[in-house]
Order: C-alpha cells, then structure tokens, then sequence
C-alpha cells in the first residue's frame, strides 16, 4: 500500500505568471496520478504542521516571522528566486505537514510507504533563511519528526534533485545519527554539494557534469549513494523527489531519463527493505517540464506502490 498526501491549498502558493514554481506544476502531477494505474493509492489530505514540529529544523522565531510575513494581497519577495503569495502560509504548512503525516502512517505501518505532492518544495530552506522557491523544509520536517516521535535512531534523506539540498545538508551537518546523500548537476545553484562536504562523515554528495545522463547518474547511486546508505542502516528512508535532471528540464542540463526514477526509486526501497521494514516517505522537490514532471513522478509512484 502507497499513501498519497496532498491539498488544494497546494495550488494557492503563486510566486507570479512568469515564475517556474507555478501551480501547474502540481497539477501536472496531480493529473499524472488520476490514472487507472494509480486507483490503488490510499488518497489522504495533508494536514498543516505545527509550529513545533517545524521548530524542530527551523529556529520559533523564523517560522513566525516568515508566516507573519505573508502578504493579505499581492506578493511578497524573499530573495530573487523566492516570492510569497497569500497562500504560501497554508501551502508551506501543509506542505510539511504532509511529510509528518506520512512518517506518522508508515511508523504505524498503515502503509509501506508515502508520496507527498507538495509545493513549495523545500530542500534549499536552510534553518533560518528561505530561499531557491523553499519556504519550509519539509523532508527534514519529517525526519526529525520520525526520531522525536517515534524514536528511530538512524534517519537517512535521499535527494535525487538537479540542484543540491543545501538547506537540507546544512539542518544534517554535524549530527552522526541524521544521513544525507545527494545527486545534483555541478556547478549550478546554489552552489553547495561538493564531494568533499562531508559532515561528520554523515553526508555523501554526488556531483555530476553538465550533460550527464542515465550511465552517471545510476553509477553515482551503484558506487557511491546506495552503498553508503546500506552501511547507514537506516530505520526509515526520505526521498527529496525532484524530477529537473530529467533531459526536457528547463532549468538545468542533466540528461536523466523517466526510466531512472523509477530505477532509483526501487533501489532506494531494496535498502529500506533490508534495513527499515521497508518503510519510504517521498515528497515532491522540483521538475519545471510540465510533460517530464507527469512522466517521472508517475514512474515514481509506480515503483513505490511496486515495492
């Protein structure tokens, strides 16, 4: 059983006409998932989260200002990239409410795993700064949440975006018990990601050249991610599903196909089998082709409800 969490609210958050982090994006996916393959999810709404367990990542007194800073009307800009709208409040609280509801149904074995599509997407958020469309951090959300709530000692993220997870690296930095490992196009936004960030030994980063295509990015997961996250021995497994590597991207110059999301994300599931009883939760990340986005999520979807 795969769980899907998502909201109308999701669609509100509108950063402007020309932004690519528009609406249409999450129904693209939406869209993709109303197909007869997907009668079988378990189809929930995404609750908000709390200010207390968005505190968990984010400072208090960030998480109320930026709430406190939606605008009634009109919009908001954070940084060049990032823009609040009068919706983004509800979407950003329900966008990692999703992620905490979804480790609460796997933790209680409701499901063996979750897809949460959400936007705002949220791996650039770092602990105090939003920035790169992110307003909250979502998958950290969650997986913070799993080890206060549930107790579980070992919590790994996986983030297949085209551009690195920095907000997500650096909420993980120095904490042994916390895994994250990425694949991302370099250089390109933000920046962050070289194979040398380490952590405490906890963080593998995967950087890969312009140009890029299924060979290198499955050979980043075969030799270097999906080992180091079999040796982790993680209790639970997040996926940061941004689906821009995708050849038709926009935004970036990887050359991924759909068919390696759902290698990967079958991959992903094999260790959380040997290691977590199997239990996933995924939320949605980037991916700006509307067609590519549809095609890579569904094949996402897929492979989880397969696992």
């Amino acid at each position: 059983m795969t769980i899907l969490f998502h909201h109308a609210a999701f669609s509100d958050h509108r950063p402007g006409p020309h932004h690519p982090e528009s609406p249409a994006r999450i129904k693209a996916v939406m869209d993709a998932l109303a197909a007869p393959a997907f009668a079988g999810l378990d189809r929930r709404e995404a609750p908000r989260a709390t200010i207390e367990q968005i505190a968990r990542v984010h400072p208090r007194q960030f998480v109320e200002a930026l709430l406190a800073a939606v605008p009634a009307q009109g919009a908001v800009q954070i940084d060049g990239d990032t823009v609040m709208s009068p919706g983004s409040g509800e979407a950003a609280l329900r966008a990692s409410g999703a992620a905490v509801a979804a480790v609460n149904a796997v933790m209680k074995g409701e499901a063996k795993n979750a897809f949460c599509a959400v936007r705002p997407p949220g791996h650039h958020a770092e602990p105090a700064r939003a920035m790169g469309f992110c307003l909250f951090n979502s998958i950290a959300v969650g997986a913070l949440h799993a080890r206060a709530a549930h107790g579980l000692d070992r919590v790994a993220v996986i983030d297949f975006d085209v551009h690195h997870g920095n907000g997500t690296q650096a909420a993980f930095w120095d904490d042994r018990d916390l895994f994250y490992a990425s694949s991302h196009q370099s250089p390109l936004y933000p920046g962050t990601g070289a194979a040398a960030e380490r952590g405490v030994g906890n963080v593998v980063n995967a950087p890969l050249r312009p140009g890029s295509g299924s060979d290198e990015f499955r050979a980043a997961y075969r030799d270097k991610i999906l080992p180091a996250l079999s040796d982790f021995q993680p209790d639970i497994v997040l996926i940061s599903a941004g689906f821009d590597a995708h050849a038709d991207d926009p935004l970036a110059g990887l050359n991924v196909a759909t068919e390696d999301y759902a290698w990967v994300t079958a991959e992903l599931c094999k260790v959380a089998e040997e290691t977590a009883q199997g239990r996933v939760v995924s939320a949605l990340e980037g991916g700006y082709d509307l067609h590519a986005l549809a095609a890579a999520a569904g094949a996402h979807v897929r492979a989880l409800m397969a696992a």
